[in-house]
C-alpha cells in the first residue's frame, strides 16, 4: 500500500479492533476534484441511467422529471456532508466511526448490514455492464450468438462469459489499492460525459431539433395536483437509489484533506453534475423516438440500435468503463472497510472486497433486476435497511456526541473504554435500529402483499431515517450511554 491509504496503529490499539486499514489515516490528501470524479463515477452508470429514465413510466412530463432529480440530488448532497464529517475529522471509514454510537463491537451491525446490501448492488453493477460486452461480443464476433441460445440459473454461457470478464476486470482494479482507485475514477467519469455528449448530439442531429420533444410521459399525462404526489415519489426514489453511497460517504470523506474540500466536491459532484447528466439523459432519450420510432431509456439498447460498429464499440466499452467505476467506489470499497471491520487481523480490505464480489455471483442478480417496477421495489427495502443506520449516526455524532469522537478509544476493547458500553455493544443504538428498521421495512413489503398502493414504499428511506433518529435520541435521554463530555 501507499502511505496515503495507511492508518497510524498506536501502541494502545487492540489488533482486534485495527489493521492498517481501519486505522486513522496517516495523510488526509484528495481534493475537491477526487471528490467530484468520485460523483462522476458514482452517477454515470448504466443504473443510473436507467432509474432516471425509468421516471418516465409514472407520468411525469420530461421537466418535472429533471425537477424531482435536481430535487432529489440536493437532498443527497446535504446528508453526504452529514455523514462526511466525522470521518474526514476522524480519518477513519464508516464502520469504525460506528463504533463511537453503536459499541466497539456493535458496530459491526451496520456494517454487516450495509456490506450486504453493496454485495447485492455490486452484482447488478456488474451484470448491467456485462450487457455492454455481450453486445461487442455479437457485433464484432458474430459467431459467439449460438452461446448466447441457451440459459443456466437464468444466464447464457455468453452472458457468463461477460460477467465473468467484468469481474475480473473490477477485481484487477480494486486489488491495486485505493491510489489505484482513485486514479482510475479521476479519468473514468469525465470519459463517460464525452461519450455521452457525442451520443446526445449524434441522436440530435439525426432527428433533427425540431422533431424531438421532451415530454416523454410513457405513462397517462397527469394534471398538476395529480403530479404532486408522483413528483414527491420521484424525488424519494433518487434520495434510496444514492442511498448507499451515501451511507458510508465516509470511506471516501476520510481520505479529504480538508471538510470544505470534501464540501466543495460534493457540491460539484452532485447537485451540478447530476443536472447536466439528467438533461442529457432527457435529450438522449428523446431523440431515440424520432430517430428510432420507439422511447428507449437504457443507454446500451440506444448504442445498439445505432448499428454502427464503431458506435456499438465506444458506447458499449465506455458504459463497461463507467458501471467498473460507479461498482468499486459504491460496492467494493465499502464491504472491504466494513468485513474487515467484523475481524481485521483475519479479513484485510483486500480480502472483504473479494468476500463481496464472491457473493455478488452467488445472487444471481440477472434473475431479479430487469424491469421498473422491480427497480422501484428494490430501492425501497434496500432504502428501509440503510434509512435506520443513517439516522441513528447522525442524531448519535450531532445531537447525542456534540461532534465530540474519542478516536483512540475506538481502537479498545477495555472494558473501561468510552465506547464499550454494555460488552462492547450500545443497547440504545441496537434498540434505536430495531424500533425504526422494522417500521420502514413493513412500509415496502406490507403494500405490495396486500396489493394496495405502494406510496408508502417510496418513502421507506425517510420512515427509517427519522425514526433512527428520533429513537435513538429518545433513548439516549431516558438512559444515557454516549458521555457527552469531552475530556
Amino acid at each position: 500500500m501507499t502511505d496515503v491509504q495507511t492508518g497510524l496503529i498506536k501502541p494502545g490499539y487492540d489488533p482486534r479492533l485495527a489493521n492498517e486499514d481501519l486505522a486513522p489515516l496517516k495523510n488526509q490528501t484528495w481534493s475537491s476534484y477526487n471528490i467530484f470524479a468520485f460523483w462522476m463515477s458514482d452517477v454515470h452508470s448504466v443504473g443510473g441511467y436507467v432509474t432516471a429514465g425509468s421516471l418516465f413510466a409514472l407520468g411525469l412530463a420530461s421537466w418535472q422529471v429533471l425537477l424531482a432529480l435536481l430535487a432529489g440530488i440536493v437532498i443527497v448532497q446535504i446528508f453526504c456532508n452529514l455523514v462526511a464529517k466525522p470521518s474526514q475529522v476522524t480519518g477513519v471509514p464508516y464502520p469504525v466511526i460506528n463504533r463511537a454510537i453503536f459499541g466497539v463491537l456493535g458496530a459491526n451491525i451496520p456494517a454487516i448490514v450495509r456490506g450486504a446490501i453493496a454485495i447485492a448492488w455490486y452484482g447488478v453493477q456488474t451484470y448491467l455492464a456485462s450487457q455492454s460486452l455481450l453486445i461487442i461480443f455479437l457485433k464484432f464476433w458474430p459467431s459467439t450468438a449460438s452461446l448466447n441460445e441457451t440459459t443456466f440459473l437464468g444466464l447464457s454461457p455468453l452472458g457468463y462469459i461477460c460477467y465473468a470478464i467484468l469481474w475480473v476486470a473490477q477485481a484487477a482494479v480494486f486489488w491495486k489499492g485505493m491510489e489505484a482507485i482513485r486514479r482510475f475514477i479521476d479519468w473514468a467519469g469525465p470519459a463517460v460525459y464525452v461519450v455521452m455528449v457525442v451520443l446526445a448530439v449524434y441522436l440530435v442531429s439525426e432527428a433533427g431539433w425540431e422533431n424531438i420533444s421532451l415530454d416523454l410521459s410513457a405513462g397517462e399525462s397527469l394534471g398538476f395536483a395529480e403530479s404532486i404526489p408522483v413528483m414527491l415519489g420521484a424525488i424519494a426514489l433518487v434520495v434510496s437509489y444514492f442511498s448507499g453511497p451515501m451511507l458510508n460517504f465516509g470511506d471516501f470523506s476520510r481520505y479529504g484533506r480538508s471538510f470544505e474540500a470534501v464540501k466543495r466536491g460534493n457540491l460539484l459532484g452532485l447537485p451540478v453534475n447530476f443536472l447536466f447528466f439528467s438533461i442529457l439523459t432527457v435529450i438522449t432519450a428523446s431523440a431515440t423516438v424520432p430517430v428510432f420510432g420507439e422511447l428507449i431509456t437504457d443507454p446500451i439498447h440506444t448504442v445498439e440500435r445505432i448499428d454502427t460498429p464503431f458506435a456499438i464499440l465506444l458506447g458499449g466499452l465506455t458504459f463497461v468503463i463507467a458501471t467498473i467505476g460507479i461498482n468499486i467506489v459504491a460496492n467494493f470499497i465499502s464491504p472491504a472497510f466494513d468485513f474487515s471491520n467484523v475481524s481485521p487481523q483475519r479479513i484485510s480490505w483486500r480480502t472483504g472486497g473479494m468476500i463481496a464480489a464472491v457473493g455478488s455471483v452467488l445472487l444471481t442478480p440477472w434473475n431479479w433486476y430487469g424491469n421498473p417496477d422491480a427497480i422501484h421495489y428494490t430501492l425501497g427495502v434496500l432504502g428501509a435497511l440503510i434509512g435506520p443506520l443513517f439516522g441513528i449516526l447522525i442524531a448519535g455524532y450531532y445531537v447525542i456526541s456534540r461532534q465530540f469522537v474519542d478516536v483512540d478509544a475506538m481502537f479498545t476493547m477495555s472494558p473501561s473504554g468510552r465506547y464499550w458500553f454494555s460488552k462492547g455493544y450500545n443497547p440504545n443504538a441496537v434498540y434505536a435500529m430495531l424500533a425504526s428498521g422494522i417500521p420502514a421495512i413493513l412500509s415496502v413489503i406490507v403494500p405490495k402483499l396486500v396489493g394496495s398502493g405502494l406510496w408508502i414504499a417510496d418513502y421507506s428511506w425517510f420512515i427509517g431515517c427519522g425514526l433512527g433518529f428520533v429513537a435513538f435520541i429518545v433513548f439516549e435521554r431516558r438512559n444515557p450511554r454516549i458521555l457527552v463530555d469531552a475530556g
